[in-house]
């Protein structure tokens, strides 16, 4: 049969003109369950961990059966890894955008504090996942997080190399610098969500810490010298 004069190819006979192709439409609708899917896991595991969290659980919340589960993720595993990712590029590009446009140590600190802290305001609980899952049982997500930290310390490492006050310095006492800023992060982080949760300290005194913490940090760079190697 022939498609009627006007009718795009591929549209269905009937179809209204300018509806989406039939397999747009699928890949449209498979976005749409991947991502239920992703936020009914996240939504689960708010008291949870991810080793005690099944996927039969995570499709009836969604709605789907097993099986089509089975078309997005290969396992409860492979769905946390996605959600390390997830988890981890928001954050990493607000770090990072605040190294490169500031070039002073307090500018610096005041925005790393202040996007942290509204990170986490944002999106509690991806926040609450990697705390959680970064030494957690399911070890492909652990490697995960630990991977991503990894590659966030490099990148921060990258950035504090181009500023005057890293001139030779050796690599891996860069590495060490980037390494020393992402787990000061990733504890803030923690400690602003237990604010959130009103346990401990309020995000006033957390956020306060942390600018101490990192001054001090900052001032430690200043007068560090690099060992010799085996020294």
């Amino acid at each position: 049969m022939s498609t009627p004069t006007g009718a795009p190819s591929g549209t269905p006979v009937g179809a209204p003109a300018g509806a989406p192709p039939a397999a747009s439409q699928r890949a449209a609708q498979k976005a749409r369950t991947r991502r239920a899917l992703l936020d009914a896991g996240l939504a689960l595991l708010e008291d949870q961990s991810l080793s005690s969290l099944g996927l039969r659980e995570i499709a009836r919340a969604v709605g789907v059966s097993p099986t089509a589960f089975y078309r997005h993720f290969h396992d409860v595993a492979d769905l946390g890894v996605a959600l390390v990712e997830e988890s981890l590029d928001g954050l990493r590009e607000l770090i990072r955008a605040g190294l490169a446009q500031y070039g002073e140590d307090a500018d610096r600190i005041d925005h790393a504090v202040d996007a942290l802290a509204a990170h986490v305001r944002a999106q509690p609980e991806h926040v609450r996942f990697l705390v959680r899952e970064r030494h957690g049982g399911v070890a492909p997500v652990r490697r995960a997080i630990g991977a991503q930290l990894d590659g966030f310390a490099e990148e921060v490492a990258g950035v504090l190399e181009r500023d005057e006050i890293s001139r030779g310095w050796t690599r891996d006492d860069l590495r060490m610098l980037g390494e020393t800023y992402v787990d000061h992060m990733v504890m803030t982080a923690s400690a602003f969500l237990e604010a959130a949760q009103g346990e401990g300290p309020d995000e006033e005194h957390v956020a306060r810490t942390a600018r101490r913490q990192l001054r001090l940090i900052s001032l430690g760079r200043r007068h560090w010298m690099s060992e010799s190697p085996g020294g």
